[in-house]
């Protein structure tokens, strides 16, 4: 039977009225979840039939059951109110945008290259959200997403941690960092065996830049005691930009700053690369603003959606 819907008289109500009592087995039992008398139900369904002129109800049965004509209809209409709860979802995550916080975190190398492109552009259509953007190394951002203090970061690899969630998102391959002027930045191929330990700018031991080259077996050991030492990248980029030395690097660090003056170059028969993880809390869910932020890191990482 064909019905021409245009003039039919039927609402989200109705709909609703329908799909619960065929989930819930009773008119009883549906009125209940609806929150409704069951004589409402009642005229409710009533009028549901009246506007489509046949039974959904075969009524002969106890409790009554749904006609082949009703089971037609909840298939058809179940999309509806799918996708009516999906918009519904969708609007009242996007009114929670428009206000509140965002705290992220990230490693210094993360922020020029990454974090604060994705992040200008979330920001520019919701100017009520206020932001707070903290750098720190790994262990310490994984802490502060582990106790609230941040709503995520985007770091290197931390310690497992049953109050963290981590997934990989990029790959920073390691390369020699110095200035312009160095005459390494001449060479058109650099090896290890060019890199003097004595002009080398390393990292704290517990850094997780340090302990990846600490363990990658293709770096000689000499230069892994550098003759210098700065406590961040940010320290290590501005010794490299006065000519006090060199540093091996990923190589989003070396475009902290997008300095003309230290180049990055890549080192042969050094493979080693730093992953880049979103940490994320385990043990609460995310604010509608932090689920939004990753969904635009998901538009500019093609690895981070298909995680």
């Amino acid at each position: 039977m064909k019905i021409n819907s245009e003039n039919l008289n039927i609402n989200l109500r109705h709909l609703r009225a329908l799909h619960s009592i065929a989930r819930e087995g009773t008119f009883s039992a549906a009125a209940a979840s609806l929150g409704i008398v069951p004589s409402a139900l009642s005229e409710i369904v009533r009028q549901l039939e009246a506007a489509i002129g046949a039974p959904l109800f075969d009524r002969g049965t106890r409790p009554p059951s749904v006609t082949p004509l009703g089971r037609d209809f909840l298939r058809d209409t179940e999309p509806l109110l799918e996708g009516m709860d999906r918009a519904v979802t969708r609007l009242r995550q996007s009114a929670g945008l428009e206000q509140g916080s965002l705290s992220v975190g990230a490693s210094p190398s993360a922020i020029s290259e990454l974090i604060a492109p994705v992040l200008a552009e979330f920001l520019a259509g919701r100017p009520a959200i206020r932001c707070v953007l903290h750098d720190d190394i790994a262990e310490r951002l994984a802490a502060m997403v582990s106790e609230g203090s941040l709503d995520l970061a985007i770091a290197g690899r931390a310690q497992h941690s049953p109050d963290l969630r981590q997934r990989e998102i990029a790959r920073d391959p390691f390369g020699l960092v110095c200035a312009v002027g160095h005459p390494l930045a001449a060479r058109p191929v650099v090896s290890l065996a060019d890199l003097d330990p004595a002009v080398l700018i390393g990292l704290d031991a517990d850094t997780g830049t340090q302990q990846l080259l600490a363990g990658c077996a293709a770096i000689p050991r000499p230069l892994l005691s550098p003759g210098l030492r700065a406590h961040s990248t940010v320290a290590q980029l501005c010794m490299i930009r006065a000519g006090l030395g060199v540093a091996l690097l990923p190589r989003n660090a070396a475009m902290l700053f997008r300095d003309p003056a230290i180049l990055y170059r890549k080192v042969e028969g050094l493979t080693l690369s730093r992953g880049l993880y979103l940490l994320e809390p385990a043990r609460r869910p995310l604010s509608p603003a932090a689920r939004a932020f990753i969904v635009a890191l998901e538009d500019r990482l093609p690895v981070l959606a298909q995680t």
